[in-house]
């Protein structure tokens, strides 16, 4: 019996983005179901995997700093982990360069595999284009809330990203907030957006006893940068430095915001454990010792890092952005802590005459939150715990499964394909 056929697209790099631990978690967990999959990605030349790696498998690369594309990966952040170039910067000679290597790659691709199903990522300039080069093809795509900022950062795109987006068959949004957002923006009904979420590994993120707290342990996992709220957190962290914590600081960033992270977290050197980039294992062992995780960020789409956190038996400490309250809302304040925002200057950056007043509030709770650690070190609120289940992968790829299913039913009503075509479901 044939399976159904799954093409995966993503313009970044598959393997240091939120949004390609997505896509490979969702390929992982239709595999068990009896999808066949196949992924398309952006990579920098000097990056691609050997054909016997793993991540090489059923997949196709648009390789950027060639000739073709001489600038690094498009980033949907304008910060990335990596080497990436702004899409503010995606015109003229750059833009029709971006639009050509992955047509070429995408019709190739699609004639060869001939997927029941595309499954794009983020509502950009990429989506666009699956759908405007495959009109007949269900296109499914996925918003991860970078992508509406970026909508929001460059007019000069919009047109043909709200062209197109708008003809898609599925959109999955992270959030009830989310899909009210796509909704305003790009003007569709309700029923062409699903809220499905976000997941997490819960094979490897689990929980185990914390150890009585002496000192804290808090961790940041995340960029390091100011829409991260990172700058923020450390100054907060200098103000309450009398208190017995320590922090683990993970995650990476480049230029003047990473720099900036660095020279105030110097100031806190002995209580501060710089690990850089982690890997998913190190990070579960980080939030399996944590007592407190902190995410102070300015903007986010869906924060899968803290559903992680709440697996691991982490308190929480973060930011009440859109959706969030929809998300923790119903854990206990001494197991997940909002702080409120004032209105922001820009889409992920405070009025400068806001920042005491933030600091003030992150003092407060992380004071609180450290003095409950100290009381109570292991975490016991089933609604938290409630919470992270979830979110999980198999979870989530139910509910992806069931929009497979049905746009591509509908789409192939009256032909031979039939609903046997996804027998594993």
């Amino acid at each position: 019996m044939e399976k159904c056929k799954i093409l995966h697209v993503l313009g970044q790099r598959p393997e240091m983005t939120g949004s390609g631990i997505y896509l490979e978690a969702l390929i992982t967990e239709s595999e068990k179901l009896g999808f066949a999959n196949f992924k398309i990605a952006g990579l920098p030349a000097g990056n691609v995997p050997k054909e016997t790696d793993p991540a090489a498998a059923n997949s196709r690369f648009v390789l950027f700093e060639t000739e073709s594309l001489d600038f690094p990966v498009t980033g949907m952040s304008d910060v990335m982990p990596y080497e990436s170039s702004l899409f503010r910067e995606l015109k003229g000679r750059r833009l029709t360069a971006y639009k050509t290597e992955f047509t070429h790659v995408l019709q190739d691709v699609v004639a060869q595999f001939r997927p029941d199903v595309i499954h794009s990522n983020h509502l950009f300039v990429l989506t666009a284009l699956v759908r405007k080069l495959f009109p007949d093809l269900p296109v499914v795509a996925t918003c991860h809330g970078t992508d509406l900022r970026q909508y929001n950062n460059c007019p000069h795109l919009r047109a043909y990203v709200r062209r197109y987006c708008r003809r898609l068959d599925r959109i999955i949004a992270l959030s009830a907030d989310q899909k009210n957002e796509i909704q305003r923006v790009y003007g569709l009904p309700s029923e062409k957006i699903v809220v499905v979420g976000g997941g997490y590994d819960g094979t490897v993120f689990t929980r185990v006893p914390k150890q009585p707290a002496g000192t804290v342990q808090l961790l940041y996992a995340g960029k390091l940068n100011r829409s991260k709220g990172v700058p923020w957190l450390l100054r907060s962290l200098k103000r309450i430095e009398q208190l017995d914590w320590h922090l683990h600081l993970a995650g990476s960033g480049k230029g003047p915001e990473f720099e900036l992270c660095m020279r105030l977290a110097k100031r806190l050197e002995r209580n501060i454990t710089f690990h850089g980039y982690v890997s998913h294992q190190t990070l579960s062992e980080l939030m399996k010792k944590a007592h407190i995780q902190i995410l102070p960020s300015f903007f986010e789409g869906l924060p899968l890092v803290l559903f992680e956190g709440l697996a691991s038996g982490c308190r929480v400490i973060t930011t009440k952005l859109s959706g969030f309250d929809e998300f923790f809302g119903s854990a206990r304040r001494d197991s997940v802590d909002l702080i409120s925002l004032p209105p922001l200057e820009t889409i992920d950056s405070p009025f400068a005459s806001d920042e005491k007043r933030l600091e003030d509030a992150l003092c407060e709770s992380l004071a609180r939150m450290i003095a409950r650690v100290k009381v109570s070190p292991d975490m016991q609120d089933p609604q938290a715990e409630k919470i992270a289940a979830q979110y999980t992968w198999p979870k989530v790829f139910e509910r992806i499964a069931s929009i497979y299913v049905e746009v591509a039913l509908r789409q192939c009503q009256g032909t031979s394909f039939s609903e046997s075509h996804f027998h594993s479901l």
